[in-house]
């Protein structure tokens, strides 16, 4: 029987349990629910019989109701939840508290033996000690407990969803061991990894080899059109393919309504490259994306699934954001931050599309990558390249990249990215330290603050980016000076990320002509001054 709890952060309960009886999505991942007569544990969309509402508990974070002793539902399946990525301006040891579990939650800040307390402690400046004791008073287990329950709920995901086999699922959740795995598994769940699967239902193991398919929530509302639009008007050729409903390329003028996102990708893990492809779709009304992906990419779907989640935002939580935006900008609650699969490639792109409009920086975009990236090959027409790695670009010269037509000033700007990431002084990750990371930015030759602020936006996650010397948004605050912005902004922290996305995108912001002429006295790179319209 699992053992009573003492939240760490007190719950209301009886919103909680209005939440679940209503199977409201839009607290997907907010709490989960424990019912002390199965021993399980829920989402709030889960649709078995409503439990009595004195046998059920609340908490905050899986981690909480697997370490009082509840095991996850198989039917709503908890590892499928949105992520709480919740933001404060207060309280520095929530604040760190909810730093050190968002490098326990990023697969690309983790060494190869995962993230240890003691290496997380040394990143964020503290002590071993102090982390484990803010940790436990913020969420109420140890960043161990925290990490164990990430990992089994990867590998259970894997599980029901793959046909990996078990040692595959095993160093794909970052377990040392398939001896330690299964230990874990059974100590947790009760059951054995195999036994799970055959209760799923899943494809036998060494099957005829195809696509993988897993499906991440989110939580609504949720403007796909607009997410995959803003993808579509941006894509590289060869790297990327946007398909609308029909098919067929959009008419200039009209208004498409865009199905999925497909696209290549180069993951390095320990040494070893790992390329092949992704496909996104969307399930609004379970309010899922689908995401498929090469079997090449198998070794590393944890890290896959991380960075299709930035990629389309899909941890961002709504409730909280527009409650802050809603008032300034009723337009677009249903708007997220676009992501990137690759904080590098981001980088570059950025740079290029410097002083210049969406279309002339996918030309360039398309032509560097032409000329420097490898060909794959994949089932998908039109796909058929990766983007350069940085070691390709540290090593074109000045005249291969003038022949692209890119000019001297973004050459210097892309050699000195290149250079610092592929000698591993530059992290540009959801994981990486981001005062730390605009500061090393901002000291490159060629790269100013907006495209540093663009850079966190978008590469490493960050919802309070704010690029207050940028033109368009000036206008649509009605704002003259970056000052200005900046003190007009204040109210909307931490989601400020959103409110410039909602300003972009605002009725009232300035045309796509008029925002050409005001991109060649900014530095706005890929989201023009017409931002999503553009």
């Amino acid at each position: 029987m699992p053992t009573s709890h003492t939240s760490t952060e007190a719950l209301e309960s009886d919103a909680c349990y209005l939440a679940m009886k209503t199977h409201d999505a839009r607290f997907d991942g907010s709490f989960f629910t424990a019912v002390t007569s199965t021993g399980i544990y829920c989402r709030p969309v889960c649709r078995v019989k409503l439990p009595r509402r004195e046998n059920c508990r609340f908490f905050r974070h899986a981690a909480q109701a697997e370490a009082a002793g509840f095991r996850p539902c198989l039917r709503c399946r908890p590892e499928l939840a949105p992520r709480a990525a919740t933001w404060s301006t207060e309280d520095a040891s929530r604040i760190l508290a909810l730093q050190a579990a968002r490098l326990i939650d990023e697969p690309d800040a983790w060494s190869e033996d995962g993230p240890g307390a003691a290496q997380i402690a040394a990143r964020l400046g503290v002590s071993d000690r102090h982390l484990r004791r803010i940790f436990e008073v913020q969420f109420g287990v140890s960043p161990l407990q925290y990490l164990q329950t990430r990992r089994l709920l990867a590998a259970k995901q894997l599980i029901a969803d793959t046909r990996l086999p078990m040692t595959q699922v095993a160093l794909a959740s970052g377990f040392a061991s398939v001896r330690r795995f299964n230990a874990a598994f059974l100590e947790h769940y009760g059951l054995n990894p195999s036994a799970l699967r055959r209760a799923g239902g899943a494809t036998a193991e060494g099957g005829e080899a195809k696509a993988i398919e897993v499906r991440l929530g989110f939580r609504p509302p949720y403007d796909a059109n607009a997410m995959l639009g803003f993808f579509a008007r941006r894509a590289l050729r060869g790297v990327e393919v946007v398909s609308t409903s029909d098919g067929k390329e959009p008419a200039k003028g009209s208004t498409p309504t865009y199905v999925k996102l497909t696209r290549t990708l180069r993951i390095q893990q320990g040494g070893q490259a790992h390329a092949g492809w992704l496909q996104l779709r969307f399930d609004l009304e379970r309010e899922q994306v689908l995401l498929s992906i090469s079997d090449s990419l198998a070794a590393v779907l944890p890290i896959v699934i991380s960075r299709a989640r930035a990629l389309f935002d899909l941890d961002a939580e709504p409730m909280a954001i527009n409650a802050a935006l809603h008032a300034a900008f009723p337009h677009g609650d249903g708007l997220r931050v676009p992501g990137a699969v690759d904080g590098f490639e981001l980088a570059v792109r950025a740079v290029l599309g410097q002083q210049i409009t969406v279309a002339a920086a996918r030309t360039l975009g398309s032509r560097l990558v032409e000329a420097f990236g490898e060909p794959l090959a994949t089932p998908v027409e039109g796909l058929d390249r990766l983007f350069p790695t940085p070691v390709a670009i540290a090593d074109a010269s000045g005249d291969a990249l003038g022949q692209l037509g890119i000019v001297r000033q973004r050459q210097t700007a892309l050699h000195a990215i290149a250079r610092e990431v592929a000698a591993g002084k530059l992290a540009l990750h959801a994981g990486a330290d981001v005062p730390s990371t605009i500061a090393a930015l901002q000291e490159l030759p060629g790269i100013g603050a907006w495209t540093a602020q663009y850079i966190a936006m978008r590469a490493l996650r960050w919802p309070d980016a704010f690029p207050a010397g940028d033109v368009a948004l000036q206008k649509a605050l009605g704002v003259t000076t970056a000052r200005a912005a900046s003190e007009a902004s204040q109210a909307w922290r931490p989601w400020r990320s959103y409110a410039v996305l909602r300003a972009w995108h605002a009725p009232s912001s300035p045309s796509p002509a008029v925002a050409a002429t005001d991109v060649a006295i900014t530095e706005s790179p890929l989201i023009t001054t017409a931002g999503l319209t553009a």
